[in-house]
């Protein structure tokens, strides 16, 4: 299905709080998902953003929304999540200190457990190739991989929609 057609079936949401999360989180109810967020709460330092992705689950109508905890502290390797300073010049060759090792990978295989125990075959993330920052797990191949490995472990085909891969920040902002 693609993601403009209208059906009335349920997809999972991996809502950060975020710019990029929130409008995927828009599209997905604009194309007539009722949708179910889910936050993961993995002790990062922008604590702000867990606040917001309620605020945003509550305003688009969510069914349900889950703050999931999972302190990805524990591994490490990120200013994200570890007392390291987060650079302040722009984009660099190499993937950068802020990258949360295979995080969206993570979450995704979160999201589509929370997807089979609700029947749901559509699960929604805002990543993008064009802003991805450097961060692997942000890729379209990436995401094209994951979701081919997800539908076989589960016997069952699951669609990630990832309506943001081809649109830079500007477009984002604007819709």
């Amino acid at each position: 299905m693609k993601i403009n057609e209208k059906s009335a079936r349920q997809a999972v949401v991996l809502l950060s709080g975020g710019l990029d999360s929130m409008v995927a989180a828009g599209l997905a109810v604009e194309a007539g998902y009722e949708i179910n967020a889910l936050t993961i709460d993995y002790n990062q330092r922008h604590r702000c953003e867990i606040e917001a992705a309620r605020v945003i689950a509550n305003h688009l109508g969510a069914v349900r929304h889950v703050v999931l905890p999972l302190d990805l502290r524990q591994f490490g390797g990120s200013a994200l999540t570890d007392d390291i300073a987060v650079p302040k010049g722009g984009v660099t060759d190499e993937i950068p200190i802020t990258y949360v090792p295979a995080r969206n990978l993570v979450f995704l295989s979160l999201t589509l457990a929370w997807a089979e125990a609700l029947g749901a075959r559509d699960v929604f993330i805002g990543v993008n190739a064009l802003d991805y920052s450097g961060y692997p797990d942000c890729r379209d191949d990436t995401m094209k991989a994951m979701q081919l490995a997800l539908s076989l472990g589960m016997d069952k085909r699951y669609l990630i929609e990832t309506p943001l891969m081809w649109i830079d920040k500007a477009q984002t902002w604007r819709m």
